[in-house]
């Protein structure tokens, strides 16, 4: 039940980037531009609306996540790759993931693409996206804490009723 929760909430915070459906470019957050800011601040026009912490089960999970990018060109497939905050972030702490769109009542079909200290998205076409992964790694012998960059190529078909695919591959490239 827990995870049909967090990907309704999944939804939720996806309607809430209204940017996302009109995006032409995936822009990593690095490079994004900071908001303009107001020359002057607002004045109240209005009283104060006092907010509570919500409880819903679920909210906590969506909260996670941290990074939200659209797949464009699937056909009739809704696609996305998300991440979210955990683990160590000295040691990796993105958690990488893939989803498609089932239909309101099951909500997204997620894979696990891996744990990671960040991706770009280099090239994407239908059944395809083309990742750059920054990693960390550990010495072992030494016990240093590492990098790496590493390129891998997600692929999965793409079904004509546009259902979504029942397994994805994650091939390394160069």
């Amino acid at each position: 039940m827990k995870p049909l929760l967090f990907l309704t909430a999944l939804v939720g915070l996806a309607a809430c980037d209204s940017g996302v459906e009109t995006r032409q470019d995936v822009v990593p957050p690095a490079e994004r531009p900071a908001p303009a800011a107001t020359a002057t601040p607002f004045a109240p026009a209005g009283p104060a609306a006092t907010l509570q912490p919500e409880t819903r089960e679920g909210l906590q999970d969506a909260a996670a996540v941290v990074r939200l990018d659209e797949l464009a060109g699937q056909g009739p497939l809704a696609a996305k790759l998300f991440g979210t905050a955990g683990g160590d972030p000295a040691m990796n702490g993105l958690y990488t993931y893939i989803a498609f769109f089932e239909n309101p009542s099951e909500g997204w079909r997620v894979f696990r693409i891996g744990d990671v200290l960040d991706y770009r998205i280099l090239s994407q076409r239908a059944g395809r996206v083309d990742l750059e992964l920054d990693e960390s790694i550990l010495d072992d012998v030494s016990g240093d804490i590492g990098g790496r960059t590493r390129r891998v190529i997600v692929s999965w078909p793409i079904a004509a009723d546009g259902s979504p695919p029942a397994e994805v591959t994650v091939t390394p490239a160069q």
